[in-house]
């Protein structure tokens, strides 16, 4: 038997920086989701070339958004600098992290079998 799970996507795409004026408007859109419960929430960070600890308040508060409607809050597609300030501040552990937006959709997109 072959049990496939509906969810819904959420798929947050910020640009430039996240300072403090990025972060502002980051944390306005998650704080503004209305999800579902288990929706999957992705952070896209292809765009994003710089951050500091405005923008990681406000992946952090996005976090715990996510954990209290049950959905699950990934990032994907980190540029070098932004890599760097998650495993300095060791938040590399915290969040879920893929190398790209594809290799998230080949873990969701998997079927979960049963016997």
């Amino acid at each position: 038997m072959t049990i496939t799970q509906e969810c819904q996507l959420i798929v947050l795409q910020p640009e430039g920086r996240l300072d403090l004026h990025g972060s502002k408007i980051l944390e306005q859109q998650l704080t503004g989701l209305v999800p579902q419960r288990q929706a999957l929430w992705v952070i896209d960070l292809v765009k994003v070339d710089f951050m500091d600890s405005s923008g990681l308040v406000a992946l952090v508060t996005g976090l715990k958004a996510a954990r209290k409607f049950d959905c699950r809050l990934v990032l994907c597609n980190l540029q070098a600098p932004v890599q760097l300030i998650l495993e300095l501040t060791r938040l590399d552990s915290v969040f879920e992290i893929f190398e790209s937006y594809d290799a998230l959709l080949s873990t969701v997109n998997a079927p979960v079998l049963a016997a």
